[in-house]
């Protein structure tokens, strides 16, 4: 059954890991997908993959960052397609730096920018016409670092992840008598391409006991293609092994660091 036909997706950081599955079931489902992202040609094979299947998709490159070319996506998007029925916000990023003693500002700022500035950006840009059409749904991938802020992530990241799922319940606690569905989805680790950025990239056994991207795609999706009736405002998705992460941050812990910080570990 496609549960979400004649419905508009726009997806977030959609040519890799979590935002490209969750693109390509929604499309399954029956939604024309917006892929959106930085760079045009993973977008473009993710909707090649979509449109092979007799889906419906549009590539479109977007610079979350900036709040105009969020607004000029969205209108000429709507102008092609129609109007946005479902926004995931998918697309984050962390810092280089994890600990809080050596992070630059430009570093926290951007990192805040693209975590929870954007999501701020996207949800006015759809929100009117939603509120209008009563009826409207925004999903937001958080993170567990939410929950257990550390050095993994760092501390700008969890920060903007604590604050885009205080936003999101915002939505939920003010907009839900208006049709608007607002879900926060809080995963914990998962083998998506962003791992390759961590200060210690984990090791190919320690992937394998990862989530899959698809594993949280499929709990967006289900967010997604609820009936109007019902909404998930939180949903935590993590790992069923839980794995050592000590050498992890224990790396992260020292990465921007002065050659010359006095408690810094000498080198063997």
């Amino acid at each position: 059954m496609a549960l979400l036909k004649g419905k508009v997706a726009l997806v977030t950081g959609a040519g890799s890991g979590i935002g490209r599955e969750t693109a390509l079931l929604l499309a399954k489902e029956g939604a024309t997908v917006v892929l959106t992202g930085r760079r045009l040609e993973p977008l473009r094979e993710v909707a090649d993959l979509i449109e092979k299947k007799k889906g419906k998709a549009l590539a479109r490159s977007l610079d979350i960052e900036s709040r105009q070319a969020i607004f000029d996506t969205v209108k000429s998007v709507e102008e092609v397609v129609g109007p946005i029925d479902i926004l995931v916000n998918n697309a984050g990023s962390a810092s280089k730096v994890l600990n809080a003693r050596f992070i630059s500002e430009e570093e926290w700022n951007s990192t805040i920018n693209v975590n929870l500035t954007a999501v701020f950006n996207l949800t006015q840009a759809v929100l009117p016409g939603m509120l209008a059409r009563e009826d409207g749904t925004i999903i937001t991938v958080s993170s567990l670092a939410v929950v257990n802020p550390n050095l993994l992530g760092g501390v700008a990241y969890g920060a903007a992840k604590a604050g885009v799922k205080n936003f999101m319940t915002f939505l939920h606690n003010t907009y839900r008598n208006q049709g608007i569905r607002s879900t926060t989805i809080l995963p914990g680790e998962t083998n998506t391409p962003i791992m390759d950025n961590r200060a210690r990239p984990p090791l190919k056994e320690e992937r394998a006991v990862m989530m899959d991207p698809l594993e949280v795609a499929r709990a967006i999706t289900l967010c997604a293609s609820l009936g109007k009736s019902a909404v998930i405002p939180e949903l935590h998705i993590c790992p069923v092994h839980m794995r050592d992460t000590s050498a992890d941050i224990e790396t992260a812990r020292w990465v921007g660091a002065p050659a010359d910080t006095p408690d810094m570990p000498k080198k063997k």
